[in-house]
């Protein structure tokens, strides 16, 4: 069986990137551009620094913002009747997972009309036609979104989170600018690094796992644990550092990794807290994430001990298993110092079934390194109860 690899035909990086957006449209002759963002990056100008060197070009556009913080099937509909309006030939999407969630499932209802259902593209849709022609601009370092070939959508009426997967949707340019990152405050900080955290480690050691992925979460997994907490303090200071930008560069090398080689049970546990509780998609996985590397633990000794080092730790004199551990206590420490939760006080006892049955029927279930249970899953779910 081959192994694939699918990123962006372009992407770039560094402070000022987004000064490239203009020129990517205007060589590909675009006339019309779909702004799929947050509705608090408007509100706040983030926005603003995107569409006001589209003004400076003369490129129209059209911004969408009706998106909610875990996307609905009805922000993709709506999304897909405002582009046609528009008559937008070109997205250029400008937020966290959300807003680029929301951007990739529009782009790819438009170019392939016979999946208006959002539902129907849940999974491995044999979607045909790329989506449309799509910049990313990520405000947020966790999702990576921006170079992945996933997207979540929220099935209110069912209560569930599902994701898609098609190597359609990913977008063919990438623009990832650390000062498009810098009005995140300091808990968002923290849960999307935990996030891009998880996607790491998660990546390195699910069965889909090979020498290129390894490559990718490695490096990942020791820039995280190099600039996260230096991320958090700058945001909390309002002092920009070294840190944010680190974090731009990581999240976007897991994502990387991740998009290629899946995850596994942590994602599945997460998806569901927040379809249930609407739990923050980073606290939730990092809530898990020791969790689940200690139910891994026992077929991925080896790659955990790995782990380990590139979190910085010294592994000189201990065993393999002892290195493994290491590594887990390394994720407890860094998830305490930027102050991430340890309990999800919404899990009752009566909502176990429902969460462990959703769980597994997720997308990123059956990446998992090691074959878990109903019990076992449920049993990991108890350890975040209150």
């Amino acid at each position: 069986m081959a192994n694939r690899i699918v990123l962006n035909t372009i992407s770039y990086h560094g402070a000022g990137a987004i000064a490239e957006i203009p020129g990517e449209l205007q060589r590909r002759g675009y006339k019309k551009v779909f702004v799929c963002t947050d509705p608090d990056l408007v509100k706040f100008g983030v926005a603003a620094k995107v569409t006001d060197l589209l003004d400076e070009a003369g490129i129209a556009y059209s911004v969408y913002s009706d998106i909610k913080p875990n996307p609905t099937i009805q922000n993709v509909t709506d999304g897909v009747k405002a582009f046609k309006a528009a008559e937008a030939d070109s997205i250029v999407t400008i937020g966290g997972g959300s807003a680029m969630d929301t951007a990739k499932a529009i782009g790819v209802i438009i170019t392939n009309p016979e999946f208006a259902d959002v539902r129907s593209l849940e999974g491995v849709a044999p979607t045909k036609n790329h989506a449309v022609f799509t910049i990313a601009v990520p405000t947020t370092a966790g999702t990576a979104a921006e170079v992945t070939i996933n997207y979540v959508i929220t099935d209110v009426e069912k209560v569930r989170k599902f994701v898609c997967v098609d190597t359609n949707d990913a977008p063919e340019v990438a623009v990832v600018d650390p000062e498009m990152m810098a009005t995140m405050p300091a808990g968002l900080t923290a849960s999307t690094g935990m996030d891009a955290l998880t996607h790491a480690i998660e990546g390195y050691t699910t069965k889909g796992a090979w020498e290129m992925s390894d490559m990718f979460h490695l490096k990942a997994i020791e820039l995280i644990s190099k600039n996260l907490r230096d991320a958090v303090a700058e945001a909390k200071s309002g002092v920009p550092g070294s840190g944010r930008e680190g974090m731009a560069l990581a999240q976007y090398i897991a994502g990387m990794g991740f998009s290629n080689v899946g995850l596994g049970v942590d994602h599945s546990m997460a998806h569901t807290l927040s379809a249930h509780f609407d739990t923050p998609h980073g606290v939730a996985c990092a809530m898990l994430l020791p969790i689940a590397m200690e139910f891994n633990k026992p077929v991925v000794t080896e790659r955990l001990a790995k782990v380990a080092v590139a979190m910085g730790v010294d592994i000189t004199g201990m065993s393999t298993e002892e290195a493994a551990d290491a590594a887990i206590a390394a994720v407890k420490q860094l998830s305490v110092d930027v102050n991430i939760p340890t309990v999800c006080e919404a899990i009752t006892e009566e909502e176990l079934d429902t969460l462990t049955k959703d769980a597994m029927a997720d997308a990123c279930f059956p990446g998992n390194p090691r074959e878990a249970t109903y019990d076992d899953v449920m049993g990991m779910f108890r350890q975040i109860m209150k």
